[in-house]
């Protein structure tokens, strides 16, 4: 790479206009990138939720989600399936390995869901899952003056907001429904022997529009239409209905009106109702798509509603965008921060303010390089490649800080003053070791690749963002720096003689290599006492975050109405806006639970937001109790739940689980609750949660095949009169006084009693019947789900887990749990993200030894001898003191971003021992000193290089490594890890290395003496 100096030097001027096209290109690209909180992945899963109106969980078993297994489960790679069978819903989660072709996938699945011949009533919906997949908004509406917020909506804004680019979907909830509601008189209709499915035939039948050919005049042939239609309300009133033939015998065979039979007014029913601190409102909810920009699309939905603020009131209950920008702006100003900490170092160390400006000028060059080629691969600035930016600052100074404090060296010796000679030999003289050092990091990086699942996918932006960095500052290093310091350093103070640390180390270097066996002893000893503090470190994923947004919920008994639930809920949110620490509460009561997309009418959730500073575990603890005491005064039996939000992010894998599987629905249901009684009172354990559902009283019908046959009555004639009678029916949307409207007919009176069902009327062949005469109808206890794990039914006790070490607590728990006396015929499992944890770390330690592989290839490549890389990587023995010792000092726990930081200290420390063992070799080489002269003239003339890369990569870290910021305690363990690790390394690295070379070249040795 010289003839890049050589010709950098010979053509200033064009490299100076380069590296401002450069930084005008890297500004730009900067500009342009899409803001998000994390790296835009993609899960490899699918959910497929079919829709099966009026079935129940077993009949949604039977006829969707068991068919749909038996297809879906042939599907190449799938990894694990999930079923959910709840009343009128099905729901199939489907896994797969990340190297997967979703699109594949997706064919595959749509494919099989028409192979499995589902019931004609059953829609099946597919959707796929990512981190954008999440909510970016949760906005509470409110109308201004006399605003018709609804239509208003409807009409304009949601249309507005489908138009911004990027955006995926708007859902409001808490709406009104208008409809035409007709109220059938039960007891007239019967007379009539009129049911709700005979009515609704009747109304349809009026609605008639038919092309009926044409008719030829005289000139042209004029084409027929036949149409009968109700155009009004009026006339639907007026409608003449006809009874069935089986009640026309009778005396009331008469036509008759249906105003006669039934009240019909328009009305506006609430099938959901949301709330902004206990005030009515509209709940907005926004997503965007998998590629877009999340703050750029908030910007634009904010711009929507600030045109409508004459009508509109809004509330943001949740704002993902809001997060992001507070974790960009602190990620960006530890990296400022960093930068301007390893300029402080240099100048500590160079003394000279034009060295220090020339050393630091490879941050910016090389940061938006680097931002440059983000853009053009479509990545975006996220808190991972923020993260590998602020981590980047203090390594990429390295490369040009060996070379000016060289050529400053160099220019402070010579006699004959500065010169492009001077210049391009100072720079040949360390091209090896800066090329070696800064390739040997970059090939760290690419073992990532083999770490499969989400880890090596989350980390690879981080990875990338290093690499590219680097590479730019090495770019730098020899061509811009060799300019600045051409131009910079024409005067300068001749160099003084030796320093103090110079003599000092020197001394230490001399008495360490006659005292090999105690040095390397004692370091032995320091390494295992580090290895002593491992135990109490902790092992977890991620570090457990706090947030300032909560999730509560409260699950009423089955089949809880929705008044009964909204009272529940209006003495919640008053509990909860009786805390001063809390800010605000959204909630909503029966709407659309985002995780399994069901509406329930018996629960209720809430979005709360903290001020702050609060202490949050103390908070929650406090939340649970009182919302307990509000549920056993009001509904018994209630299940609730508060947790922090999660951000969507990485798996915090700090989950336990215990899977139970029986074919004996009692025994697992009394299993489930055993285990969860359990979690509840295990102190380590926060959060536990039991997806075996509660049982719900049901009426079952048996019909008696003799009997109905006698009556001339089907399975499905019966089935559709009980309908009528529990279950609006609805008619459709018809064109009435000049608007489309939806139509329902119900009764006035619903069944209210077991003996009600037993008497409700049937028109048979014979006349009426009661429908206890032709069936049994009992009461019976039936399960409101049933859930699947890859064909087997299942119950799922999970818990997360209080502190951060994952491992032992998951240990412990499984332990116990199977010392649990449990029914007979109910078998277990036990696991949760501990177990994808120890993979994942399974994973990093393989690529860690890949790393040191591709190290001693590149190094081996470099100098040409199998020897001193050997020599060279005996410095990375002794990265585990500092690093070991660190992580005990800031009570941070063995986690991902601590391994990533091992593997970045395996390129970094190399660095440090390649600079100095290069400088050994050209001693020996070119200038033919002895072994042990120059092992000491090479540790005196780089201990200032080396000293001056590790401390500004270490203090350029500081910021990361103290923020108590949220959103990068991702890059927090990484920088603690790195600190310590290159603080002993650096250290011993100094003594160790020249001990290595000596015992490495020991005949030599001989032969010298």
């Amino acid at each position: 790479m010289n003839f890049l100096t050589r010709f950098s030097l010979k053509n200033a001027v064009a490299v100076f206009i380069i590296s401002f096209l450069l930084i005008l290109g890297g500004l730009y690209s900067f500009s342009g990138l899409k803001v998000d909180l994390l790296p835009n992945i993609e899960f490899p899963q699918v959910s497929v939720e079919v829709i099966y109106p009026g079935a129940s969980p077993d009949d949604v078993n039977q006829q969707v989600t068991t068919k749909l297994e038996n297809e879906l489960k042939g599907i190449e790679g799938l990894k694990s399936l999930k079923s959910s069978s709840y009343e009128s819903i099905g729901i199939i989660n489907l896994e797969f390995p990340f190297d997967t072709d979703m699109d594949k996938v997706e064919q595959q699945i749509n494919a099989s869901i028409k192979d499995a011949k589902l019931p004609e009533t059953a829609q099946a919906k597919v959707n796929r899952f990512s981190f954008g997949s999440f909510p970016i908004y949760n906005i509470s509406l409110f109308a201004k003056g006399d605003a018709d917020l609804e239509k208003l909506l409807n009409d304009e804004i949601v249309p507005e907001l489908n138009k911004i680019q990027g955006i995926n979907s708007v859902s409001v909830g808490g709406m009104k429904e208008n409809l035409v509601q007709i109220t059938v008189d039960r007891e007239k209709a019967l007379r009539y022997g009129l049911t709700l499915s005979a009515l609704k035939e009747q109304i349809n039948a009026k609605f008639l529009s038919f092309p009926a050919g044409r008719v030829n005049t005289a000139d042209l042939q004029v084409p027929v239409r036949v149409e009968e239609k109700l155009d009004t309300i009026s006339k639907l009133e007026n409608l003449q209905l006809k009874p069935p033939l089986a009640a026309q015998a009778g005396p009331q065979a008469a036509p008759v009106l249906l105003k006669d039979i039934a009240k019909i007014e328009a009305v506006s029913e609430q099938a959901e109702k949301t709330r902004y601190n206990e005030k009515d409102a509209l709940s907005m909810a926004v997503t965007k798509k998998q590629d877009a920009n999340t703050v750029e699309v908030a910007d634009q939905v904010i711009k929507v509603l600030d045109r409508y603020k004459d009508k509109v009131d809004y509330a943001i209950g949740y704002d993902s965008a809001d997060g992001i920008k507070k974790s960009v702006e602190t990620l960006v100003k530890e990296g400022l921060l960093g930068a301007l900490f390893a300029s402080l170092a240099v100048l500590l160390f160079l003394r000279n303010i034009r060295a220090t400006i020339i050393a630091i000028v490879s941050i910016p060059l090389s940061l938006l390089f680097a931002v440059i080629f983000l853009k053009r691969l479509d990545i975006s600035l996220n808190i991972m490649t923020l993260g590998g930016m602020a981590v980047a600052v203090g390594r990429v100074v390295d490369d040009s800080i060996v070379v000016i404090e060289n050529i400053f060296r160099r220019v402070r010796k010579s006699k004959e003053g500065m010169s492009n000679e001077l210049v391009l030999d100072s720079t040949r003289e360390i091209l090896k070791a800066i090329v070696s050092s800064t390739l040997t990091t970059v090939v760290v990086f690419l073992p990532l690749g083999f770490v499969g699942g989400i880890t090596g996918e989350f980390f690879l932006p981080f990875a990338l963002t290093i690499v590219f960095s680097l590479l730019a500052s090495l770019l730098v290093a020899v061509t811009v720096v060799p300019i600045l310091a051409r131009f910079s350093f024409k005067k300068v103070p001749k160099e003084e003689k030796e320093d103090g640390l110079q003599r000092a180390y020197a001394k230490s270097i001399v008495w360490a290599l006659n005292h090999k066996l105690i040095v390397i002893l004692a370091s032995l000893l320091l390494l295992g006492g580090s290895f002593a503090v491992v135990p109490k470190l902790g092992f977890t994923f991620i570090p457990n975050e706090a947030q300032k947004t909560l999730i509560a919920s409260i699950e009423l008994p089955a089949s809880t109405s929705l008044e009964k639930t909204n009272d529940v809920s209006l003495k919640m949110e008053k509990m909860f806006r009786g805390y001063d620490s809390i800010k605000e509460v959204t909630a909503g009561v029966g709407s659309r639970d985002f995780t399994t997309g069901l509406k329930r009418e018996n629960k209720a959730s809430y979005f709360i937001t903290l001020k702050e500073g609060e202490d949050v575990p103390k908070l929650i603890t406090e939340l649970e109790k009182k919302m307990q005491e509000i549920a056993d005064a009001e509904a018994k039996g209630t299940k609730l739940g508060v947790q922090e939000l999660s951000s969507g992010g990485p798996p915090s894998n700090n989950n336990v689980d215990i899977d139970l599987y029986s074919t004996n629905l009692d025994a697992l249901q009394t299993a489930a609750k055993q285990v969860e009684e359990y979690m509840g009172k295990n102190k380590d354990l926060k959060y536990v949660t039991n997806n075996f559902s509660e049982k719900q009283k049901q009426y079952l019908v048996q019909i008696d095949p003799e009997k109905s046959a006698q009556y001339g009555l089907s399975g499905f004639q019966i089935l559709g009169t009980i309908s009528d009678q529990t279950t609006p029916v609805q008619v459709g949307t018809l064109k009435l006084d000049q608007k489309d409207q939806s139509v329902q007919l119900s009764y006035s009176q619903s069944l209210a009693s077991l003996d009600e069902l037993k008497n409700v009327t049937l028109f048979s062949q014979r006349g009426p019947v009661k429908l206890g005469e032709v069936a049994e109808v009992k009461e019976i206890d039936s399960f409101t789900a049933i859930q699947k794990l890859d064909g087997k039914i299942y119950a799922r006790v999970s818990a997360q887990i209080e502190g951060n070490n994952t491992q032992a607590v998951t240990q412990q728990v499984s332990s116990d749990v199977k010392k649990l006396d449990l029914p007979k015929d109910v078998s277990l499992t036990a696991g949760g993200g501990s177990d994808d944890t120890v993979k994942t770390f399974q994973d990093l330690g393989l690529a860690m030894i890949i790393a040191i592989g591709l190290v001693y290839l590149a190094m081996l490549i470099t100098f040409g001898k199998a020897r001193i890389p050997f020599i060279i990587l005996s410095s990375l023995i002794f990265v585990p003191i500092g690093a070991l010792v660190s992580l005990f000092i800031a009570k941070e726990p063995l986690s991902v971003s601590v391994m990533i930081g091992f593997l970045m200290l395996i390129g970094i420390v190399t660095t440090n021992a390649i600079v100095l063992v290069d400088r050994i070799g050209q001693n020996r080489e070119q200038k033919g000193m002895k072994i042990r002269d120059a092992l000491v003239e090479a540790g005196k003339t780089r201990l200032r290089p080396i000293l001056m890369t590790a401390f500004a990569t270490i203090t350029a870290l500081i910021p990361l490594a103290l923020t108590t910021s949220s959103g990068t305690l991702i890059s927090k363990g990484l920088a603690i890890t790195v600190i310590g690790g290159l603080t002993s390394s650096t250290l011993l690295t100094l003594i160790i290395i020249p001990i290595m070379y000596e015992l490495f070249f020991r005949r030599q040795m001989k032969r010298e003496k």
